[in-house]
């Protein structure tokens, strides 16, 4: 027999680390090839780890709710073969003592008596577990027991998180934080700003308690961080859309018979964001410290509500490149795959600009908030029957359009007023511009 080591995958770019949600397979449980055992979460999308090999589950190295390193070992498959790992796990194990910088051995017993004695020297007289992270900050900062004690975690099971230690220590007034840690008086340390904690909410007498889900946390995160990175500002733009609403009414049955697909407005605006990108470059970029990165490909990012009620932003990769046949099945493939939780860790990495359709609620406008590291996104307001006036080669006349609001939000540390204004409106040209003649 031979053990398999089922380490977590890579899941695509600028992925670390993901959350186990649910494991599927119980230790002694068979498990055939490609077979799924465990569901983990990433901050943009939930998946399955499938087995790599035939064999029975050993071991699991990690519980519901932990966080797991891309590439570290979360499971142990029992498989047929010579067991390879059997030979190195009755060596005695080196452990390096870097306090002498001695290195000695040390048997898996004596191992687990030392992690037990570090565990337990993490623990409070209370029984609170603090990591080693929240105890060397609480060193550092110069905090007593009595401070940590005070503090509320918000991590499993009620633990302190770095962030919440960090929170506390930023809420402290100058003079407690100068008294409590000498060494931040003999230099400057640059901190991020953080907003000042909010009151205790009393909960009335019938209310009802709803725990936040864990994508609820993740996007309730995102937006405040997006706030604090980018100097928010918003532009307006309305547009005429008759043209594009009348066409489409002409072609949908005949474009769903032929392509098997249904043809949203969605698609064609789509479209025409791809081509004001592709006028507007400068929009297709992000900001990395004090250095403009600037996009090659144009990667359109389109939120998608959930049942649940969360939103998810799947990535239209190279849509500058898709005719519009090609922008409505990726439209429609994604919008489905989001439903169904089918999306995969890819198909949430890389966009560049994002598009939000807020008119699909009501809306007629909205002001978003900027997808990191992204600078710009824009919302699409509902489409409104209005009277309006038209210019004609005999005078002006009052008749109905249909139209919609652009709402263009941006980062003004490096996109200013003009270009904000102008992408916007170099997206309604092309929309009013749409010509009824238009094949597919």
């Amino acid at each position: 027999m031979s053990k398999f080591e089922l380490k977590l995958p890579k899941m695509g770019e600028s992925v670390a680390e993901a959350t186990i949600t649910a494991w599927l397979k119980e230790v002694g449980d068979t498990i055939e090839l490609d077979e799924a055992i465990v569901e983990i979460a990433t901050d943009k999308v939930d998946s399955e780890v499938p087995s790599e090999v035939e064999g029975v589950l050993l071991e699991r190295f990690f519980e519901v709710d932990d966080v797991v390193g891309v590439g570290q070992v979360i499971a142990v498959i029992e498989t047929e073969g010579v067991d390879v790992a059997e030979e190195q796990q009755e060596k005695p194990l080196e452990i390096k003592d870097v306090s002498s910088d001695i290195v000695t051995t040390a048997s898996v017993k004596e191992i687990s008596q030392q992690v037990e004695s570090v565990v337990a020297d993490l623990k409070s007289t209370s029984g609170k577990f603090y990591s080693p992270l929240v105890k060397n900050i609480a060193k550092t900062e110069g905090l007593s027991q009595s401070d940590l004690e005070s503090i509320i975690g918000t991590g499993k099971d009620n633990r302190v998180t770095k962030n919440d230690i960090l929170a506390f220590i930023n809420s402290r007034s100058p003079k407690v934080k100068n008294q409590a840690s000498p060494r931040l008086t003999q230099e400057p340390v640059q901190t991020k700003p953080v907003p000042p904690m909010a009151k205790p909410v009393i909960n009335q007498a019938g209310a009802e308690v709803i725990e936040m889900t864990r994508m609820g946390k993740l996007i309730s995160k995102h937006m405040v961080d997006s706030l604090q990175t980018s100097a928010h500002v918003q532009s307006f733009v309305e547009v005429d859309v008759t043209a594009v609403v009348k066409w489409r009414e002409k072609v949908k049955d005949e474009f769903q018979r032929r392509e098997g697909e249904k043809i949203t407005f969605t698609p064609i605006f789509m479209e025409a964001i791809a081509k004001a990108i592709r006028d507007f470059p400068m929009m297709n970029i992000s900001l990395d410290g004090d250095k403009v990165i600037k996009h090659k490909d144009i990667n359109l990012g389109m939120a998608a509500a959930l049942e649940d009620g969360n939103l998810i932003v799947p990535v239209i990769k190279r849509a500058d490149q898709l005719n519009l046949v090609g922008m409505t099945k990726a439209v429609n493939d994604l919008a489905r795959r989001s439903r169904t939780g089918k999306l995969s860790p890819d198909d949430v990495q890389g966009g560049t600009f994002t598009v939000t359709n807020v008119g699909s609620f009501g809306s007629i406008m909205g002001t978003p908030i900027i997808n990191q590291p992204q600078v710009g996104i824009l919302a699409l307001g509902s489409i409104r029957k209005m009277p309006a006036v038209i210019e004609t080669p005999e005078g002006d006349l009052i008749g109905i359009r249909h139209k919609m609001i652009l709402s263009h939000s941006y980062d003004h540390r490096v996109v200013n007023g003009a270009l904000g204004s102008m992408f916007a409106k170099r997206v309604g040209d092309y929309l009013e511009a749409w010509d009824a003649n238009t094949t597919f």
